[in-house]
């Protein structure tokens, strides 16, 4: 299915899914308890993006600081951004789908998942970070490779 057709689905199926279930909410805690919530999650959502930003934000400096390049990181970012516009989205489900991304471990996996399954870098290019006691999870870096020798031109006679 190429990108076109994805995206068409998307923004047909997305406020189908919404509209249900703020059908369905509304009639079971009632229209200003819906609203409420929506409002609730909304700035419940601004909170803890705040605090996932800056904590990336972080990562991003000591990457850099590394002499690195953080990839990995500046997807990371790319993801809080497209969260911060569901949480911003009146809605359950675009809510739902942003606070599971808000989740670090769901957003490594998911940047290691799309690199993975990218054409722009090979899955090879990826090694463990295991000596960085400051992340619990799992997470993934470029590794670099340094090759040392030494040449020495020859012209022929």
């Amino acid at each position: 299915m190429n990108i076109f057709r994805t995206l068409l689905l998307l923004f047909i199926a997305v406020p189908i899914i919404e509209i249900y279930l703020l059908i369905k909410v509304g009639s079971v805690i009632g229209a200003g308890a819906t609203i409420l919530a929506i409002i609730g999650t909304a700035i419940l959502g601004a909170f803890l993006l705040k605090s996932q930003g800056i904590s990336t934000l972080n990562r991003v400096q000591s990457t850099l600081q590394q002499g690195q390049v953080p990839a990995i990181e500046m997807m990371e970012g790319l993801i809080l951004l497209i969260c911060g516009a569901l949480l911003l989205t009146p809605g359950f489900f675009t809510d739902a789908l942003g606070f599971l991304a808000l989740i670090p471990a769901v957003r490594q996996s998911f940047v290691i998942w799309a690199l993975k399954h990218s054409n722009v870098i090979q899955t090879n290019s990826f090694v463990s970070r295991k000596n960085d006691k400051s992340q619990s999870s799992h997470y993934h870096k470029h590794e670099n490779v340094i090759i040392e020798g030494e040449y020495k031109k020859e012209d022929k006679p």
